[in-house]
């Protein structure tokens, strides 16, 4: 259903798809397996459908060559008899894996059952519901998925911070010289902007988080979104690099299955080059990677939670570009979006999307999935490339083992939260305005789990002056694209704003626990997140008035209202709290030791002892020397494979910690082992 004709400056976070579905249980009949195909939606894309082949069939697959790497290098026999005969019938097809080899990784991948997905491709003048049908009879079949479009808000738009606002503004007097910050509400309320609508301290309390620390590098952010601007002067240093990819080259360098991926991957594109100036782009992945680690202390535009303080770098964010201008990605780029940041380093799912809430308003919306198990039956796919993620992101021997999966809950004003992230694994965020009352888009009650500052422009409404129109001052200040902005900056709004919030505050509080060499378990550092939340339920009485923009009228609406007692309980565990998060992880987790190093025959591996304890040098020696070698350069520990074994070694700086190294064969040299 087409969105009323209102603007909300991104008061929804990216829809995805499913708009005609209703989800009313699994589809029957006679040729349908019930327990392999879901129900058919309009966005199902013709000539496409994802497969999850049986595991006994698995090495037949392998045979026929189907682990060939990188992705656009399908074939035309899946080495499956019974699939080959069905599928010769539709004018033939081509078969590839759904996730691209990555040697690195590919063990983990098997063991979540990922290597049997696959995406297969035939011509759309086969109705795909027959195919997938005449596919989930066959008992080498255990899943068919149709691939869908990925569906989002289209008449949301940011407004841009004038050339000449940001060229009357100096340095400002806080914490950074990043002129923009003293308008940035969000990071630092003073309760000044607006008296009556503003409430000192209704932030996410990162000022005093910033005298821990402001951010390391070692910490990744996937940014599943549009994507970043990666030239943009106040992000441009806070991309990360993939150290083993060659700029601008049409090879996979670095063997992970995707080309020229520099500083992420393009997945809608199927290629390296972050795009940001589609006609219809919104600015929306550079707004929200802004919030997260622009560059603090440059003299230029707006700070950020986790950017740094200008001598020292901040954490860095990972371009995943699931959506580009009118092209929405499908449920196969965003999976594969998904594994790539967990296999690449990523710690944190930066998720400003979602579908529509199951308790959506019908009138203004179609709601979607109400409950777990809706969820986790139409999105089968989804689910398993989530689960890849919170298990196998991170490292047992770093900073946290396992990722965070941190989603928008939502913009339909409806008393639940929107899937993925009201699942009980992922985190929902809600949004709220200047005074921590609840933003009068936002979703919450169930599946909600914390909340954050995502503005409020309806709120606003009435602060108007000659550099603020319509209440944009009470929404989110952040980084654009300058074809969107042409300062690069202005303002947006949504729990697509509220989630980066989160997610900095993360990043800087797992910065924080590598300062100090501190270990986690995600699910623990999720509930110490929580912990930590600033309550807001005493905010939450009385009546919030507001007034709806309307673009037709080019005005705004007649008064409007809405009691907060609802929302009491609603909105997870509170806002956010930077400064409470860093205390509490002063006395949690567990002290890092130096890890045991696996190191293939002939190959070597790289170690930083700075990374697990305090020192200003560091000496290392090994057992027996005929199997491997060790030496400290440049901080670094370089570790040799010499010959298969195992022998013990040990590591003085601060303190001397024993380790082992194991020598294993490795495959073809590529140091797989």
């Amino acid at each position: 259903m087409k969105i009323r004709n209102t603007i909300f400056l991104m008061t929804s976070a990216l829809v995805l798809g499913l708009a005609s579905c209703s989800v009313e249980g699994p589809v029957t009949g006679p040729d349908t397996d019930v327990q392999k195909v879901p129900e058919l939606s309009e966005e199902a894309i013709g000539g496409e459908l994802l497969v999850r082949f049986d595991p006994r069939v698995s090495d037949i697959l392998d045979k026929a060559g189907l682990t060939r790497t990188g992705i656009n290098s399908p074939m035309t026999r899946s080495g499956v008899l019974t699939v080959d005969e069905i599928l010769d019938l539709v004018d033939g097809y081509q078969i590839e894996r759904v996730f691209p080899v990555d040697l690195r990784t590919e063990d983990k991948a098997r063991k979540e059952g990922l290597h049997l997905w696959y995406v297969v491709r035939f011509s759309d003048e086969h109705p795909v519901e027959k195919v997938a049908a005449d596919l989930a009879k066959l008992g080498e079949v255990s899943k068919v998925e149709y691939n869908r479009t990925l569906k989002r808000a289209t008449e949301k738009k940011a407004v841009p911070l004038t050339w000449e606002k940001l060229q009357e503004l100096a340095p400002g007097a806080g914490a950074f010289n990043d002129p923009l910050l003293s308008d940035q509400w969000h990071l630092v309320n003073e309760g000044n902007l607006r008296p009556t609508k503003f409430v000192k301290g209704a932030d996410v309390n990162v000022e005093k988080a910033w005298e821990l620390t402001t951010g390391d590098p070692s910490i990744i952010v996937a940014v599943l979104d549009e994507g970043v601007d990666v030239a943009h002067p106040d992000l441009k240093a806070s991309m990360w690099v993939n150290e083993g990819e060659i700029w601008k080259s049409h090879e996979d360098n670095d063997g992970n299955g995707y080309a020229g991926d520099v500083h992420g991957y393009n997945f809608v594109g199927k290629h390296g080059v972050i795009s940001v100036d589609s006609r219809y782009d919104t600015g929306h992945g550079s707004h929200v990677a802004g919030v997260i680690a622009a560059s603090n202390n440059n003299g230029l535009g707006i700070s950020s939670i986790a950017g740094g303080n200008g001598s020292e770098p901040g954490v860095k964010i990972m371009s995943c570009q699931i959506f580009s201008g009118q092209y929405a990605g499908t449920v196969l780029e965003e999976v594969r979006a998904i594994k790539y940041a967990a296999d690449n380093g990523a710690v944190i799912l930066q998720c400003s999307w979602g579908y529509i809430s199951g308790a959506a308003n019908p009138f203004e919306w179609t709601p979607q999935y109400s409950t777990d198990e809706e969820w986790e039956y139409y999105n089968v796919l989804e689910r398993k490339a989530l689960d890849y993620f919170i298990h196998n992101a991170g490292s047992p021997d770093g900073v946290i083992e396992g990722g965070l999966a941190i989603f928008a809950g939502g913009n339909e004003a409806a008393p639940a939260a929107s899937y993925p992230g009201a699942y009980p694994d992922f985190v929902a965020v809600a949004a709220t305005a200047g005074d921590f009352t609840p933003a009068v888009y936002s979703n919450y009650g169930p599946g909600t789990t914390i909340s954050a500052p995502g503005g409020d422009q309806d709120y606003y409404w009435d602060y108007v002056d000659e550099d603020h129109r319509l209440g944009e001052v009470g929404c989110i200040l952040s980084t654009l694209p300058f074809h969107v902005s042409e300062s690069g900056y202005g303002y947006m709004e949504g729990t697509s704003m509220a989630c980066p919030h989160v997610s900095g505050v993360a990043a800087l509080g797992l910065s924080y626990a590598a300062k100090l060499r501190k270990h986690f378990k995600a699910k623990d550092f999720i509930e110490l997140l929580y912990q930590t939340a600033t309550p807001i339920d005493q905010y939450m009485t009385g009546i919030k008035q507001y007034k709806k923009y309307i673009i037709d009228l080019e005005g705004s609406s007649p008064m409007m209202s809405f009691s907060m007692n609802s929302f009491k309980g609603g909105m997870g565990h509170g806002q956010v709290n930077a400064y409470g998060l860093l205390k509490a992880i002063e006395g949690a987790g567990v002290d890092m030791t130096f890890p045991n190093i696996f190191v293939a025959e002939g190959g070597q591996a790289v170690a930083i002892p700075s990374m697990y304890m305090d020192g200003s040098s560091f000496s290392v020696s090994v057992s027996d020397a005929s199997i491997a070698t060790a030496e400290i350069v440049d901080g670094k520990m370089i570790i040799k494979g010499l010959k298969a074994g195992q022998t013990e070694a040990s590591v003085t700086g601060s303190r001397t910690d024993k380790f082992v190294i194991t020598v294993r064969e490795g495959a073809k040299g590529n140091g797989w082992l």
